[in-house]
């Protein structure tokens, strides 16, 4: 089985936090903190170490962007899933700059959230239906000004693995196109990463638009 996913919830409002945390608990996740302030989330981020942060973002002492960098700098493989009742573009689009996996609206259903908890944990870019449409759109329009010069040699597998991730298909996807295991994928990905000098999977679909490399 492995170990239990480590979450850490964080919304200011505390019976919407606790009803997340139970439904966490319920579907097997080890619940690594449930906090109402992000400065706390910050600091407690480095010594929880949770796989996946849920992430509301409207807090009373931080700004989103600033839990996100904060979260990201304590602990770089921790992946942030914004849980919130906006939709408004800039707070997504600010959400996802500074380093959110994800974006899920709060109206989402239960079984909506913890396949979208399950899928971050996997490494899946998650959002809410029209909110990756909106996403990619952004990346396209930064991509009409060009500019990537020294860029590292990747071989032919990892250039194939980006094309899909481009495109948006999860790993499970990648996986089943490319008769290849998930462990498989999630490697190349890694090594894309690594050799990219990027930091999650946003940034990975935003280079490969910028390549080119969302076409058919």
């Amino acid at each position: 089985m492995g170990e239990a996913i480590r979450v850490m919830v964080v919304d200011d409002h505390p019976m919407w936090r606790d009803g997340v945390a139970r439904d966490l608990a319920a579907a097997g996740y080890e619940i690594a903190a449930c906090l109402g302030e992000g400065a706390a989330a910050v600091r407690l981020a480095a010594a929880t170490r949770p796989d996946v942060v849920v992430l509301d973002l409207q807090l009373p002492d931080l700004s989103g962007v600033e839990v996100i960098r904060g979260l990201l700098n304590a602990h770089p493989s921790t992946r942030v899933l914004m849980l919130s009742a906006s939709g408004e573009q800039q707070d997504v689009l600010d959400a996802v700059k500074a380093g959110a996996a994800g974006y899920l609206l709060k109206s989402a259903s239960p079984a909506e959230f913890l396949d979208a908890v399950a899928r971050t944990a996997a490494g899946d870019a998650v959002f809410t239906p029209g909110l990756a449409g909106l996403v990619l759109g952004e990346y396209r329009r930064l991509a009409s000004t060009p500019a990537t010069p020294d860029v590292p040699q990747l071989t032919t597998r990892e250039t194939e693995v980006l094309r899909l991730v481009a495109k948006g298909l999860s790993y499970k996807q990648i996986a089943e196109r490319l008769v290849l295991s998930h462990r498989t994928v999630q490697n190349h990905v890694q090594n894309t990463l690594g050799k990219l000098q990027l930091h999650n999977r946003v940034e990975l679909v935003r280079f490969a638009i910028e390549q080119g490399l969302d076409g058919e």
